[in-house]
């Protein structure tokens, strides 16, 4: 369960690969603001939550779902 509890900068970039983003700036998937910095985002992440955003809990359970499917996968692999 502590695996998924930090979200890292590389989970950031992972998340927002999908994501169309101007070239200033990193875009919070979860509620599509953007952010000049991705030290910018970790913040908004950080205490988003006293704006009203729940991207924290967003991000999270991306993480969970990521960590999941790695999981299965790896389980998948040694089973072959």
């Amino acid at each position: 369960a502590g695996a998924w509890c930090s979200i890292t900068v590389r989970d950031l970039l992972e998340a927002s690969r999908w994501q169309l983003a101007p070239q200033d700036g990193y875009k919070c998937v979860a509620c599509c603001r953007i952010f000049p910095t991705l030290c910018s985002l970790k913040t908004h992440l950080r205490h988003g939550v006293r704006e009203g955003f729940s991207c924290k809990v967003y991000y999270r359970r991306l993480k969970a779902l990521w960590e999941r499917e790695r999981e299965a996968r790896e389980a998948s692999a040694a089973a072959a």
